[in-house]
């Protein structure tokens, strides 16, 4: 068997697919997308970190994303929460910390492209505008079509597509995974490892009128992220501007919490709302206009991510948590760095797991600093907010926070947080002893 259909099959046209459909495409590379959904479709992950506009620019999308209308994002608050019921081990004076932090992204502006600002968007809409670029650069998307089965030999990859009620077997000589949480070829081929720390859900919906300059502290902040940390372990709430009018409201938590509660989904998100009663007084006087939507198996990795003849992208590879909106910058990222190593392939003609080792090496660089950034913020995030507020560190958490995560192994930042966590851990006299969450940094050991 050595005719073959394309050169790269994509499973999914979410923004990992969209992404390396269209860098191959500008490669001059013989890709098809086969993405089962109709497009436009809802999804979650509505806020962008600006290391994504690279691949924005790359791709030709940045002017499109204002003439789009998504609101742009300049930085991020964060909130802290009184105590309430759900967390009878804090006893500390939550007033004491009532604070609003609030970064900038134009803080700091040192790389060659854009990272003073990025978008929160609409996904049915920002999704859609990223696939039908792949089909305008000259990528083959196929919408409504289902890989049920991939099957690899010497000469290639057959993949098995279900179009309408009757199967078809394309072939390929690489096939790419981007089905996102789905994670195709990790649950095929036996890969998925459910993450032992991360045990997160997310349950979510969208308000209309939603007063959002009564949340903020400044006018400026309005268009901001905002994060409200609720006094529950590894528990908050994000507050994403949609448009002008419409408001995404997500309550992210541990699956055991939910689980304990013994409440209905509606009892549990507001239960978690009323910690922030500023909140939860706006959330009531708007409009809710859609029903309340629940995501699971938010925390996984994959035992590998690069096989013969085969990658895994954004998603597909790996997902922790979405407190730094880093997914849909993962999945683009992912995307420009696999294409070199799959062009370099389709040229050698070696196709081993070897010839995409520089994409895995750089991937899963930066998916561990992530990784390792989200277990600190969980493990104490009043330090994460102390290091915002201090000169000697906000920096370089902001470039953190910007998405600027592939180039060092382990950035400085990092093991400094991680030593004085430890000297936290070590001292029950200290006055953040009692803040520690249930993460200890012993767990980092499990990110891949």
């Amino acid at each position: 068997m050595s005719a073959y259909d394309f050169d790269v099959v994509i499973i999914g046209g979410g923004p990992g697919g969209a992404a390396m459909a269209s860098y191959l495409a500008k490669a001059n590379v013989n890709c098809a997308v086969f993405e089962r959904e109709l497009f436009p479709r809802q999804h979650v992950g509505e806020s962008l970190v600006p290391a994504a506009n690279r691949e924005l620019a790359d791709l030709g999308l940045l002017d499109a994303m204002d003439e789009c209308g998504f609101p742009r994002k300049y930085g991020a608050t964060w909130t802290v929460a009184k105590q309430s019921k759900f967390s009878p081990t804090y006893e500390h004076n939550w007033d004491e910390l009532q604070a609003q932090t609030n970064i900038a992204f134009g803080a700091r502006a040192d790389k060659p492209y854009e990272v003073t600002r990025t978008w929160h968007v609409d996904r049915a809409k920002f999704d859609t505008l990223l696939l039908q670029n792949a089909a305008k650069l000259g990528a083959n998307v196929y919408q409504g079509t289902r890989i049920s089965k991939v099957e690899f030999d010497d000469d290639g990859v057959t993949a098995t597509v279900r179009i309408g009620k009757r199967d078809e077997a394309v072939r390929a000589k690489i096939i790419v995974d981007a089905s996102g949480r789905k994670t195709f070829l990790g649950n095929q081929m036996k890969l998925r490892v459910g993450d032992k720390v991360f045990q997160q859900m997310a349950i979510h919906t969208w308000f209309s009128g939603v007063n959002r300059r009564a949340l903020v502290k400044k006018p400026e902040h309005v268009n901001y992220i905002n994060i409200h940390f609720l006094p529950i372990t590894a528990t908050w709430v994000w507050q994403i501007p949609i448009s002008d009018t419409i408001t995404s409201i997500g309550v992210v938590t541990q699956k055991e919490y939910f689980s304990r509660s013994r409440k209905e989904r509606e009892a549990f998100f507001w239960e978690c709302i009323s910690a922030q009663p500023a909140l939860h007084a706006e959330l009531q006087a708007a409009e809710r206009v859609r029903s309340l939507k629940e995501e699971g198996d938010y925390s996984y990795a994959m035992k590998e991510v690069v096989g013969d003849r085969w990658l895994l992208v954004g998603d597909s590879a790996r997902f922790v948590d979405p407190i730094f909106s880093s997914g849909i910058s993962v999945a683009l990222t992912s995307a420009r760095l696999a294409c070199p190593d799959i062009v370099a392939a389709l040229k050698s003609g070696k196709f081993t797991k070897e010839s995409y080792g520089d994409y895995e090496r750089v991937f899963r660089r930066g998916v561990r600093t992530w990784y390792k950034f989200i277990t600190l913020y969980y493990r104490l995030n009043v330090l994460f907010t102390y290091f915002l507020q201090t000169d000697e560190y906000k920096y370089d958490v902001l470039r953190l926070l910007q998405g600027d995560v592939y180039d060092e192994d382990e950035p400085p930042v990092l093991k400094e947080m991680e030593r004085q966590i430890a000297a936290v851990e070590s001292n029950p006299n200290h006055p953040w002893h009692n803040l520690l969450g249930n993460l200890t940094a012993d767990n980092l050991s499990s990110a891949l």
